[in-house]
């Protein structure tokens, strides 16, 4: 049996919110303040926020009890939780799912991967506790991940890390970080492909124009359908391939780390620059191109700030974004 969500998110009417309004104050709930809300209260091992948007979270061990019993007969009054699978097939039926780690971090690879699921092994993810990696911490991420290789086998999931190196040569050649990972997916899906021949489709984030990724599919991929979606991430095949993605990330991170004597923090925040410089002091600048994203404007505030300049990259390390998210 699946485990119980803890979290649901609802958009109701401006109908619905009165009357969720009405029953949340005539009830014996406790209320509580929270910025931006129209009511928020704590229920039954559960706290229901209703924001001023018109979403209403529910959240905590008693969330689904309180959407069964409460919520849907007497707000929604519809019946969905529980019943996600048979009123949308799709989401478990035979699929692919393509996502990416670090493509925000200055440190380390760009490492995208395909999970495959089916109604057995979406059962299976959902006990495990698999969802969108970003609701994870890192520990929850080698757990998970851990486990979900081992459901998966190699078989049906993929991994393709570009390291830093790579990556360089690859940007100094297509300027565009949404066409390295569009080449990413491509491999992703060929694959998974070569193994799960049947798959009939793959599910991805919207990333950029649908053409971009649909220029770079291989022979075997232009075969499938390509489904890019908003917050692909609530597809259970999308969410596997981000955990499994971002442990192969972290995982990278550590090992250059220890192989270069230097401890490199995720994101690009002020730690990131410093640990840059330190590095940079220690080694010299032609190594942040074997450790970082060196298109990223971080870089050349931590060449400036060891008295460099760009040209200290060598010819692969010229070419700096627009934006550090293009």
């Amino acid at each position: 049996m699946a485990i119980k969500k803890n979290s649901y998110t609802f958009v109701l009417s401006k109908e619905q919110q009165e009357t969720l309004k009405t029953l949340l104050s005539m009830g014996n709930y406790k209320r509580k303040v929270v910025p931006h809300t129209i009511i928020a209260v704590e229920a039954e091992e559960c706290v229901v926020n209703l924001y001023t948007s018109g979403k209403c979270l529910v959240q905590g061990s008693g969330a689904e009890d309180f959407v069964l019993f409460f919520l849907e007969p007497t707000v929604l009054q519809s019946a969905t939780v529980g019943y996600e699978d048979i009123l949308n097939p799709e989401r478990v039926s035979p699929h692919m799912g393509i996502d990416e780690s670090g493509k925000g971090d200055f440190f380390g690879p760009l490492v995208a991967a395909a999970a495959y699921v089916d109604p057995d092994l979406a059962q299976a993810m959902q006990e495990l506790g698999v969802k969108d990696c970003k609701q994870m911490t890192d520990k929850a991420v080698f757990f998970v991940g851990g486990k979900l290789r081992q459901l998966l086998t190699p078989k049906r999931y993929t991994l393709v890390s570009i390291g830093p190196e790579s990556y360089n040569r690859l940007y100094f050649k297509m300027r565009n970080v949404n066409a390295i990972l569009a080449w990413a997916h491509a491999r992703c899906i060929e694959n998974v492909l070569d193994t799960m021949p049947g798959c009939p489709r793959a599910v991805a984030d919207q990333f950029g124009a649908k053409q971009v990724i649909e220029r770079a599919l291989m022979k075997k991929g232009r075969k499938v359908t390509l489904e890019q979606r908003h917050k692909a991430e609530s597809d259970i095949a999308v969410a596997a391939a981000s955990v499994l993605a971002r442990e192969a990330f972290l995982r990278s991170l550590a090992k250059l780390s220890e192989t270069y004597g230097v401890a490199l923090p995720k994101g690009a925040s002020d730690q990131v620059k410093i640990a840059a410089i330190d590095l940079v002091a220690k080694s010299g600048p032609e190594y942040l191109m074997k450790v970082a994203k060196c298109h990223f404007r971080t870089a050349d505030q931590v060449l400036v700030s060891c008295g460099y300049t760009r040209r200290a990259l060598g010819p692969d390390g010229q070419i700096v974004s627009r934006q550090e998210n293009d």
